[in-house]
């Protein structure tokens, strides 16, 4: 499980990459659970939050300038 800080880290490209990887590997978990091959089902919890993290931090940089205009 990755923080926040480590994503805050990354530039904006890297990020989108990550993001895309994670839902991807997401995806394969999620297959994996259905067909009852995923020993671990508490992977999936970790890999919907760092999802969540990167996101929070691609909306925090959005919203960024936004803030400083006002």
């Amino acid at each position: 499980m990755a923080k926040a800080d480590q994503f805050r880290d990354l530039s904006d490209e890297e990020l989108e990459t990550r993001v895309a990887e994670t839902k991807e590997e997401l995806f394969r978990l999620r297959v994996q659970h259905a067909t009852l091959q995923l020993a671990d089902t508490s992977q999936l919890r970790q890999v919907r939050r760092d999802i969540a993290r990167m996101l929070t931090v691609q909306r925090e940089r959005a919203l960024a300038p936004l803030e400083m205009e006002a």
